[in-house]
């Protein structure tokens, strides 16, 4: 999309906030934020988690919770001074002529209505259309967002369609007003790769289109570069750069800029990447051997003769010892399935997995035990994966004390010694995990999954939910515990430029089969398959 000259903006102006303030309970979380969006301009909102992004947003259309103060020295839409509208005249404005996509339609829409009557809900309220118009409307809406069978969608529940279904769902209902501004809370982050490539290209076609301006917050400058105009940078409540994208990306001039931009991985094609990088090259036995592995479920239960779904459809691999194998697909292709059954909490109908020489699935008591105690995870949210209850010191215990690998006089200062190993203060072990941020939580998660000190580590998508630069962080955390300790992973993602930065062989995994493999520079360099080409080509 070619980047418009800021020139050409002025006397356009559609939206102009200036020195925008959010407080609760007397402490600042925005501070003096101006942005500025001219009509027809896609603007970028970029930073961290606490920088300020969605509150910033939240302020514009209104729907800050009551505890929150706000107040600005101006905020105006298209010459409306919109802190001077009262209630109801600004619940009119929103929805109408500004609209807003949620980061996770799961939650944004409401689980027990159809999806048809919510986006007719929007019709109701701001126009006068019948029932018979407004559904043909709902469904015109449906088509302009490339959803397959309007009809069917139109009387699906949220649960019954998929997560970028459920997305073309929440900016169908967005633009049903046609607004003059679109509020975008990072669409596309929960998004796989496939599909935040289709929705990203679907906004792309309905702003050029329509002509409606965009305020696009998201932390991947990969989708800032591709969508919007001019990019404002945020940290901590403060703006810190703002301009045309083209020259803030070339040429950015806050130190925190550039240190998001360095911390924003480039997909690795055809060069060696970082870890060994040699494919399979040990002679010795391998540490993991997987072979035919099967797991079929079935869609409504047994009893109910349900449709069976393949979750795993004779899978097979190899590890050796030391190696970083990454596992990639979409949704449903059947990685998370694949660390279940390696780790033991789902038993596949057939198959062998064979882990430092033993038949890991016919284990059984003690020896099983032990045998987990060299076989550790860490899972994608580790929000659900501590408990809320236990201070996170004696959460990396747990194992410990387990197993009794240790005398319980020397658990506090080996906890200590991993906490600093993952980075994080040795005196933190008595906080509740609700008192770390997203990134030091997952760091606790790690430290947890390394007490045992196991030979494999199996991470679930362990940075899918973090920014930019935490990402990062954790990465490069798990690069030198490997390098240190010689532990294996398998790595699982949807993000191919994570695992072009940490595995040295990969699979790519689709409805269940592995369809292609290789070492990484390979596969994403020259992709074989038809469905990897696409996963790279996807790739923002």
């Amino acid at each position: 999309m070619p980047v418009k000259k800021a020139k050409q903006l002025a006397g356009e102006v559609l939206l102009q906030v200036e020195g925008l303030q959010v407080e609760v309970a007397g402490k600042a979380l925005v501070r003096g934020v101006d942005v500025q969006v001219a009509k027809g301009e896609v603007v970028a909102l970029v930073g961290e988690s606490g920088s300020g992004k969605t509150l910033t947003a939240l302020a514009v259309m209104g729907l800050l919770a009551p505890e929150l103060a706000v107040r600005a020295k101006s905020m105006i839409f298209d010459g409306q001074e919109l802190q001077s509208l009262p209630a109801e005249a600004r619940r009119l404005l929103r929805g109408k002529r500004m609209a807003m996509v949620f980061q996770e339609p799961a939650t944004a829409l409401n689980p027990v209505l159809r999806c048809g009557y919510q986006v007719e809900e929007a019709l109701m309220i701001h126009t006068r259309l019948g029932r018979k118009a407004r559904r043909e409307r709902v469904l015109e809406l449906f088509a302009q967002v490339q959803l397959p069978e309007p009809e069917r969608i139109f009387v699906s529940y949220p649960h019954e369609i998929s997560g970028g279904q459920r997305q073309r769902v929440m900016i169908a209902m967005a633009l049903a007003n046609n607004p003059d501004l679109l509020v975008a809370d990072e669409p596309t982050t929960a998004l796989d790769v496939t599909v935040q490539a289709e929705i990203l290209a679907l906004m792309q076609d309905l702003q050029k289109r329509l002509g409606m301006a965009m305020l696009w917050i998201t932390h991947d400058f990969g989708v800032v570069r591709k969508l919007a105009d001019r990019v404002v940078v945020l940290r901590d409540g403060k703006v810190v750069e703002q301009g045309v994208v083209a020259d803030v990306l070339a040429s950015p001039k806050a130190a925190y800029t550039k240190d998001l931009l360095a911390a924003t991985l480039v997909m690795k094609r055809g060069q060696k990447v970082r870890g060994k990088g040699k494919g399979k090259v040990a002679k010795s036995p391998p540490l993991l051997a997987v072979a035919g592995v099967q797991q079929v479920y079935r869609q409504g239960g047994w009893w109910w003769g349900g449709k069976p779904l393949v979750a795993l459809d004779e899978v097979g691999f190899e590890l050796s010892a030391g190696g970083v194998l990454g596992v990639v697909g979409e949704s449903g292709s059947g990685k998370s399935t694949l660390a279940k059954v390696l780790t033991r909490l789902v038993a596949p109908q057939a198959g062998r997995v064979v882990f430092m020489g033993r038949d890991f699935l016919a284990l059984r008591g003690e020896e099983l035990r032990l045998a987990r105690r060299e076989m550790q995870m860490v899972f994608q949210d580790p929000v659900t994966s501590l408990s809320p209850k236990l201070p996170i010191g004696e959460s990396i215990a747990e194992g410990v004390r387990a197993h009794g690998t240790m005398a319980e006089r020397e658990i506090a200062g080996y906890v200590a010694k991993l906490l600093k190993e993952v980075g994080l203060p040795v005196d933190c072990a008595g906080r509740l995990p609700h008192q770390f941020s997203g990134g030091q939580r997952q760091r606790i998660a790690i430290a947890r999954a390394l007490a045992l000190q196991p030979k494999l580590l199996i991470a679930d998508e362990p940075v899918s939910a973090l920014d930019v630069q935490v990402q990062a962080q954790v990465l490069e955390l798990l690069a030198k515990i490997r390098r240190e300790r010689g532990m294996a992973m398998v790595f699982i993602s949807h993000d191919l430029r994570v695992v072009s930065h940490v595995a040295d062989e990969v699979l790519v995994m689709h409805q269940g089969k592995i369809v292609e493999r290789g070492p990484v520079a390979a596969v994403f360099g020259a992709p074989a398959h038809d469905y990897t080409r696409r996963l790279v080509g996807a790739v923002v």
